[in-house]
């Protein structure tokens, strides 16, 4: 994980982001619940790069994931339970979940890694989720144009469509299911916006992928 040590030291930082745009990380949580419908009743899963628990708690995730100290301490104050690591290297056993989901992969260093290390720990026919901001929409140029002003996406690696898919086959994963939301820029999203399928208009998108 791209330097954890900032997450450690803005982890205040970090919280009050989504204070700030409500209504963009509901409209994420309506994307990725969307595809957390269609997975079967009562599995396991855990989210890798768990943060401070903002996705994992409504999703309804337990467990999972996170290389910052402080941020794992806001997860834990979640009720979450959380093992330091990182997505490179998962401190779990092969076969063991029936979903993985990733919402940081722009923080990573080596997103490949990390996608052939969820398709090892999950189960045969186990689900990949992968949100992430597309690299050729509004959103992920915006942080990209203020880089050297910002905190947490200064070394930030955004991709596009094309490669995060090729990623996925090329790691076993199969039957991939794309949705999208965040329809325009940051400041102009002032409503909770429902996600739309496929990709090509939202700047964040979320994937599904079913290992083979």
């Amino acid at each position: 994980m791209l330097n954890t040590e900032i997450f450690d030291e803005y982890v205040e930082q970090y919280e009050a982001w989504y204070k700030k745009y409500p209504e963009v990380y509901e409209s994420e949580i309506e994307a990725l619940k969307e595809q957390f419908l269609t997975l079967p009743e009562n599995i396991r899963g855990i989210e890798v790069g768990i943060g401070t628990g903002r996705f994992a708690k409504p999703l309804g995730i337990k467990e999972g994931i996170e290389p910052s100290l402080e941020m794992a301490k806001k997860a834990i104050n979640r009720k979450i339970e959380v093992l330091q690591g990182v997505a490179e290297y998962l401190p779990y056993r092969d076969l063991q979940f029936d979903f993985v989901l990733l919402v940081t992969i722009c923080h990573l260093d080596n997103v490949k890694l990390a996608i052939e290390e969820a398709h090892r720990v999950l189960k045969p026919k186990g689900s990949i989720i992968i949100g992430f901001l597309d690299n050729d929409q509004p959103i992920a140029n915006e942080y990209k144009e203020r880089r050297d002003r910002s905190t947490f996406f200064n070394n930030a690696r955004f991709y596009s469509i094309k490669r995060i898919k090729q990623i996925i086959e090329e790691t076993g994963f199969k039957n991939l299911i794309f949705n999208q939301t965040l329809f325009g820029n940051l400041d102009t999203i002032r409503e909770v916006q429902l996600p739309k399928p496929g990709y090509g208009e939202g700047s964040f998108v979320v994937v599904k992928a079913t290992k083979k």
